[in-house]
């Protein structure tokens, strides 16, 4: 027991007491290419847990990746020996001489570092397998203008996988749009794998800056064989313009902002009770959604109005940022008269000419005439006597001398003639209207329906789309009853993928600054198809309630 004890004292005053003695740091290529990526290694002579290097002092000078820890000991002819490394991927985005600062870790500090970068040639630049490009869609904006910044990765090899990193730009706001694309392109007879990004880019203040391009890093597949490789875009310097002094109101910079609406039914004069449905919308070119300004309408007495929720939407479409609002106003006369609805104004900032402009929409004037369910009600009573009433009473005393040499028989003969009379008019008046119903059951027609389609006949003719989407708008309103996406409640009824598809063309079309190719002749023969199915469907229905 005694030797036993002796034994484990001996082993643990033999065994060492480790601690860190020695910090080093090191990089696997010196000099190195700007827009190159390289390893930094950061190694410790024992086991560290709690404490690791700050790397973040690199940042100034670099593109700093993520950075990895390995612990590894060796056991050789009973000596132990224990070691921590840190890698970081490191790149500079310019030539030139650099210093990686000492490290500190558990008291003991590293020597610094010397670093060369030296320019990438431009002849290494046209021959590579990967490169990147970056460009914006203006080279200087407004405060809060938005701008569309593209990015696009170059491959040649077949990527195995890689990281492609976030654009940054002081005092701005980038978001990613959408999802990125891939596509292929020839570029001097080698086909290229072309990732694209788009990003949103809004400034919030004023100056020169510098949007700086993203890194790539990853590995590719050659011959074989499996390589790292990197690549860096060009910075993009940009000029961020102040809003006006003399600017007054929400401020809205703008290429273009219009304002735009509908009426249905479309007529100025419409009866007491008869419901109006107003819808607004506003386009605006370089600003986002959230940028739209509410449009209020006064409240005029006479007329209640009940608003709508409003839909806001953007897109991009060919570099830039495309946003519009809708606002939809039902409103219900009250008393009959002449109103004249206000002009309707939005203020905004044109970037064009640099100065304030408006997107109008000019005053309106419409006529309520009282209801004609009114005017029904209204007709006078009819007399309770046929027999005049005068202020003589003699006449009074005349009237049953004239009626007493009346004979009876002659009476009683005219009642029963005018009775049978009265009888064979009633039958005959209904087997006429019978005759005229089954006659007319192949010519179902709504009116206001017919009046709207031959509009859209008209306007696929002058191949107009936007008096054309305005009369199919009408058409939808009509065919489903429903006041609010009326074309999207008719293309579910409807249920034909030709036609959504070419009403989708039609609605992109819209919204588009480039003329679009838009069938509108298959739009009209579709629905004209419909309607001739339902035209059908019904005269089975009245046949059947005829037999």
């Amino acid at each position: 027991m005694v030797m036993r004890l002796i034994c484990c004292l001996l082993l643990i005053s033999a065994m060492p007491s480790w601690a860190v003695t020695q910090l080093q740091a090191s990089v696997d290529k010196n000099p190195v290419l700007a827009g190159e990526f390289f390893m930094l290694t950061i190694s410790a002579d024992d086991t560290i847990k709690d404490d690791q290097p700050d790397t973040s002092v690199l940042l100034k000078d670099f593109v700093v990746g993520r950075t990895t820890v390995s612990t590894r000991t060796n056991i050789v002819n009973g000596s132990i020996s224990k070691q921590t490394n840190w890698s970081v991927k490191l790149m500079t985005r310019s030539a030139g001489d650099y210093t990686i600062p000492a490290f500190s870790v558990a008291g003991v500090s590293s020597e610094p570092i010397a670093l060369k970068v030296a320019q990438r040639s431009q002849d290494t630049e046209q021959n590579n397998d990967i490169f990147i490009k970056a460009s914006l869609s203006s080279d200087s904006l407004f405060v809060q203008e938005a701008g569309v910044y593209t990015v696009k990765l170059y491959l040649a090899k077949e990527l195995l996988d890689g990281n492609l990193s976030t654009p940054s730009m002081p005092d701005a706001q980038l978001s990613q749009i959408g999802k990125q694309t891939e596509n292929y392109e020839l570029i001097d007879g080698k086909r290229y794998l072309v990732i694209t990004r788009e990003y949103l880019v809004q400034p919030q203040k004023s100056g020169s800056y510098t949007i700086q391009a993203p890194a790539f890093q990853g590995r590719i597949r050659q011959d074989y064989r499996q390589l790292d490789v990197s690549a860096l875009g060009e910075d993009v310097n940009i000029e961020i313009k102040p809003i006006p002094s003399d600017y007054q109101g929400a401020w809205l910079p703008s290429e273009l902002v219009n304002l735009d609406e509908q009426w249905q039914p479309e007529d100025d004069t419409v009866e007491v009770g008869t419901p109006i449905t107003r819808t607004l919308t506003l386009t605006a070119l370089g600003i986002t959604k959230e940028q739209l300004p509410d449009i209020e309408l006064p409240e005029i007495k006479g007329i209640r109005s009940y608003p709508d929720e409003k839909e806001n939407n953007h897109l991009v479409r060919d570099g830039r940022v495309i946003s519009q609002q809708t606002a939809s106003y039902a409103l219900l006369p009250q008393t009959p008269g002449t109103y004249s609805l206000p002009e309707v104004s939005v203020p905004w900032y044109n970037t064009k000419i640099n100065r304030i402009s408006y997107a109008t929409l000019p005053a309106r004037t419409i006529t309520v005439t009282p209801s004609s369910n009114d005017a029904v009600n209204q007709l006078p009573a009819a007399p309770t006597s046929a027999l005049p009433i005068t202020e003589d009473p003699s006449s009074l005393n005349q009237q049953p001398i004239l009626v007493n040499n009346t004979p009876t028989w002659l009476i009683i003969v005219s009642v029963i003639g005018y009775l049978l009379w009265l009888i064979t008019l009633i039958l005959w008046l209904r087997s006429r209207t019978q005759r005229t119903v089954v006659s007319n059951q192949p010519k179902v027609v709504n009116t206001k329906t017919s009046g709207s389609f031959d509009e859209l006949k008209k306007a696929s003719k002058n191949n107009d789309i936007n008096r054309f989407y305005q009369a199919l708008n009408r058409y939808a309103i009509q065919q489903t009853k429903q006041s609010h996406s009326a074309i999207d409640k008719l293309v579910l009824d409807v249920d034909n993928i030709q036609l959504s598809q070419h009403i989708a063309k039609l609605q992109s079309a819209l919204y588009s600054p480039s003329s679009a190719e838009v069938d509108l002749a298959a739009i009209v023969n579709l629905l004209e198809a419909q309607r001739n199915l339902q035209g059908k469907s019904q005269q089975a229905v009245l046949k059947g309630l005829y037999k």
